[in-house]
């Protein structure tokens, strides 16, 4: 599924054209994806202009002049399309403005929308339980040591409740604990200070560098304009079962399960 990189180059992608632009029109292709589309989706958006764009965690934020943010989830296979040449059956949600046309397709439509007052987006649900962004200033060596102080459950785990940080997702936080040299079965507790001192970096240089890249395409994901995202190029442990570890050449990536999902890693790097 789209994750945090994929998330932020939509956004960017999007923001190319739509920032500051009026939206003409709004176009509902069905009632619903994952959820019912918010009453009144198009009389809020039609005639409104788009003042920013945004995102939180995995979410992208719309922001417009009427004091209200729709807020997108891609989903497993959600992304935009501008200016496709031609209709797709999984084009759910279509805004024009004068210029362009923007449509979010969903072929498996697990992606969804909202629409709420900019001045309560702290307040939306998802949002008020989560832990701080991982590219910003509050994910620090103390936030980590306290949110996961005492903790038996894996770092693996525990990196992934968006209460502890937000919107990291099951690729990057493979890559980041390789690169920090965590065992993704330690426990958060057993984590100590020098390895969280690595692990905070590395979470930022991951996501970072998966941006600069324009994220990863893997399955279904691909950036507004349909370029593909080639981080998946650098994965250094994800993907990698049985391949020589590129970091020692001395390790095999080994694959475990963790809370029904996969993790990666190297057991002569990652202790």
């Amino acid at each position: 599924m789209p994750e945090l990189p994929e998330v932020e180059t939509t956004v960017r992608g999007l923001a190319r054209l739509l920032d500051g632009a009026r939206i003409e029109r709004v176009v509902l292709n069905r009632p619903d994806m994952r959820f019912p589309f918010p009453d009144g989706l198009g009389q809020a958006l039609t005639g409104a202009t788009v003042t920013s764009l945004g995102r939180r965690a995995k979410y992208g934020l719309l922001h417009t002049d009427r004091d209200q943010s729709m807020i997108f989830h891609l989903g497993m296979s959600g992304r935009w399309r501008i200016d496709p040449g031609e209709p797709d059956k999984h084009d759910h949600l279509v805004l024009e403005t004068a210029s362009n046309r923007f449509a979010l397709n969903d072929p498996r439509r697990f992606g969804y929308v909202d629409l709420v007052d900019t001045g309560a987006l702290d307040l939306w649900p998802a949002f008020a339980a989560m832990g701080p962004e991982p590219l910003g200033d509050a994910l620090t060596v103390e936030h980590l040591r306290s949110a996961i102080k005492g903790r038996k459950q894996a770092i693996k785990l525990l990196l992934l409740d968006q209460h502890v940080v937000a919107g990291l997702g099951n690729i990057y936080v493979c890559e980041a604990l390789h690169s920090a040299g965590i065992h993704p079965r330690k426990a958060g507790g057993k984590v100590y200070r020098p390895a969280l001192e690595k692990l905070v970096p590395a979470i930022r240089d991951v996501l970072e560098q998966s941006i600069r890249d324009g994220g990863s395409t893997l399955r279904d994901y691909a950036q507004p304009d349909g370029a593909l995202g080639y981080f998946a190029t650098r994965f250094l442990v994800y993907g990698r079962e049985g391949e020589t570890c590129m970091s020692c050449d001395d390790g095999t990536i080994r694959r475990i399960v963790q809370g029904g999902r996969s993790s990666w890693f190297c057991p002569n790097c990652q202790r």
